[in-house]
């Protein structure tokens, strides 16, 4: 499986305080790597490093194509979308003006289609699409986050703490349907995950990292069997 996006001694900074110290990691073609660390370990600015919110020295590759200096909605219209720690809907719009401003790069029809199909994995937001983004429960503000990161049609899916703030069982089917996303689109995911376990059974690739710098990379489930590391960095 080939490599759709590399970083090569990358580091990042908000003004004068460093975050990444030199980190390599690369995400496989249609492939889910989940990345680990306490709070503070440098996971969410990982994600922003890609997309261009932040400053960052080294090398970044999508496909081959250099992405590292490039502005964000530059990097977003090659195919990164990223669902923000906390969701980011706009909630005093619908569901269906948030879905619209996750579609705005494409023609109009061709992103109503995609509205059904995205029903097809989200149901409950079928029932609420003239709903207004607050009203909705907490899961269901996540699954319109992805749902309106999913309608950029997106080669790469950056996912931030998908599970915060919800009960078991929403995270159980947010992963599930995450899951059949991903076999049914290709979209390669990089996720970051406070809940260990769950995202190591959902990843196959792993990287977990302290302060700002990468400590394990392997398989998920290598690192997963790994009691020592379990218990120094993933906490269970």
């Amino acid at each position: 499986m080939t490599n759709l996006l590399e970083a090569k001694g990358l580091h990042a900074a908000y003004g004068e305080t460093r975050v990444l110290h030199g980190i390599d990691f690369a995400i496989r073609q249609g492939g889910v790597t989940a990345l680990l660390g306490a709070n503070g370990a440098g996971k969410t600015t990982t994600l922003r490093a890609i997309c261009g919110l932040i400053r960052t020295r080294g090398e970044m590759t999508l496909d081959g194509k250099r992405i590292d200096g490039m502005a964000t909605e530059d990097i977003v219209r090659l195919g990164v979308a990223h669902v923000p720690e906390g969701r980011g809907t706009f909630m005093e719009l619908t569901v269906e003006e948030n879905m619209r401003l996750g579609a705005y790069t494409r023609p109009a029809r061709e992103a109503t289609d995609d509205f059904e199909h995205m029903f097809d994995y989200f149901p409950r937001l079928k029932e609420r699409y003239k709903q207004q983004a607050g009203t909705l429960s907490g899961g269901e503000q996540q699954m319109l986050a992805i749902v309106r990161a999913l309608l950029l049609r997106p080669r790469l899916l950056l996912l931030d703490e998908p599970s915060f703030g919800l009960a078991p069982l929403i995270v159980q089917e947010i992963f599930r349907i995450l899951g059949r996303i991903k076999e049914d689109a290709g979209v390669s995911i990089l996720l970051v995950e406070q809940n260990a376990a769950i995202a190591l059974e959902f990843a196959e690739d792993a990287y977990v990292l302290e302060t700002g710098r990468i400590v394990m990379a392997g398989s998920s489930a290598d690192i997963s069997k790994d009691e020592g590391i379990r218990r120094s960095y993933l906490g269970y």
